[in-house]
């Protein structure tokens, strides 16, 4: 079996070629094709997955290149993880964005937004590619903003596309050893958009466990989340909140962290991949060695910003843990090609699932796998101030969506409007113009 990365040059990849490295049942993946721009990057994770295959006798063949169609033929499963416009790309949007007082994270506000312009025109085309060269093959997608890139390709592609954030599965992992449970053993009751989720539930045996936890001051200050929005907030909800709704609940201190630090997790992180790809390229630095000692400064480093608003310090080792996207785009691998039966959460076109979005828009969802793709399990219905949220970005993302496929700066403006987090029409046609200054890539707006 055959699976393609678009994105192969990420410093994520090997990740997911370590997944499958441990999958060694009949139809496993026995060869990856990597697809990426940037032959320099592509060279230097082709490196790293060479030494992590080291010793293992079925280790899957991997090949490089940077024909997109060369990639896409015969594959029977493709992982898009691509950046667009780089890391400098997302280091501008968090400048822009913040220059004019708002948020830009790069997929939550104005610089998610900004995002999704440069990004929902080139994963089209991919996506197009794909229906035509490798029609039978299922899209796994990661890039970000994830909700809205897969609602894109999903117009394109219908149910073969699917996408994966570890977000949820790491707060699932969270709460579940919390309450003593191990995660594979309890249902999460998690609903919402990418980013934009809350954890309702944790059922253990048929009997929900979260209100046990919720009661608890002590246990929800020993993870993450219940140190981010505080015991206080976490029982008014009823709930426990996606780590990204701590820039819409306490956006002011999370502007202020991102306005005072020293630099912007994008700009972080272009500078300390430069030094990782530079390292790479002189022949006898130890590849493995320097993905690894690279990948737990950035792990630790994970929303920094916010754990300084909330006043709540370094991350715990506990919490350092990821979600796993790369098992739980394993684990979707598996279901889909062997039908092993499986539970996840993910994105999703919605059905009949949530009653205020229609049957096109992706929803982030626990889903049943099969052979047949993902199917989201009924959930019941959000809370009124969950519904407020969802709407208004949904709403936004679709406006996005407009956009790309009208070229109109009107438009954008107003999907940039429309963000809960822009608190003004002056500040949307700023931000509008001053992206499209600084990204080639929105050129296509016409004013």
């Amino acid at each position: 079996m055959k699976l393609t990365i678009l994105g192969g040059g990420g410093f994520r990849v090997p990740l997911v070629y370590g997944a499958l490295l441990g999958d060694h049942a009949e139809g496993r993946v026995t060869h990856v094709t990597l697809h990426d721009l940037d032959e320099g990057r592509l060279s230097a994770v082709a490196r790293v997955l060479l030494e992590q295959g080291e010793g293992v006798p079925d280790a899957p063949g991997v090949t490089a290149t940077t024909n997109l169609d060369e990639a896409l033929r015969g594959a029977d499963f493709v992982f898009s993880a691509i950046r667009v416009g780089g890391l400098e790309g997302r280091a501008a949007d968090e400048r822009i964005a913040l220059a004019e007082g708002v948020l830009g994270q790069e997929t939550v506000g104005a610089g998610g937004i900004a995002y999704g312009l440069r990004t929902v025109p080139v994963a089209e085309r991919i996506a197009r590619r794909v229906a035509e060269l490798a029609p039978e093959a299922w899209v796994i997608n990661f890039t970000n903003p994830a909700g809205l890139v897969t609602e894109a390709m999903s117009r394109i592609l219908g149910n073969r596309v699917v996408g994966i954030c570890d977000s949820p599965v790491g707060l699932g992992r969270r709460v579940a050893r919390m309450l003593g449970a191990h995660p594979d053993e309890a249902w999460i009751d998690y609903v919402g958009l990418n980013h934009l989720g809350w954890l309702r539930g944790l059922r253990i045996g048929g009997r929900d466990e979260l209100p046990r936890l919720l009661a608890d001051d002590e246990a929800l200050g020993s993870f993450e989340e219940g140190r981010l929005f505080g015991p206080e907030w976490l029982r008014s909800l009823g709930s426990i909140p996606n780590e990204y709704l701590h820039y819409y609940y306490f956006n002011r201190e999370a502007v202020h962290a991102y306005r005072t630090a020293e630099r912007t997790r994008g700009a972080y992180l272009r500078d300390q991949q430069a030094g990782f790809y530079a390292r790479m390229a002189k022949p006898d630095t130890p590849a493995l060695a320097t993905w690894h000692e690279t990948l737990a400064d950035r792990e630790a480093t994970y929303m920094a910003a916010n754990r300084e608003a909330a006043g709540i310090g370094e991350r715990d080792e506990e919490d350092l843990e990821s979600g796993g996207y790369e098992k739980v785009a394993l684990a979707l691998m598996r279901a889909i090609a062997r039908d092993e039966r499986a539970t996840l959460v993910l994105n999703v076109r919605n059905g009949a699932t949530l009653s205020v979005l229609d049957a096109d828009a992706v929803i982030e969802v626990p889903c049943l796998v099969d052979a047949n793709g993902a199917h989201p399990v009924s959930v019941s219905p959000l809370p009124g101030h969950a519904v407020g949220l969802v709407t208004s970005v949904k709403a936004v993302e679709r406006e996005v969506l407009a956009a790309v496929e009208s070229g109109s700066r009107a438009t954008a403006v107003k999907a940039f409007a429309l963000h809960p987090l822009v608190d003004s029409v002056a500040v949307a046609r700023r931000l509008v113009d001053n992206y499209t200054a600084e990204h080639p890539g929105l050129a296509y707006l016409r004013r």
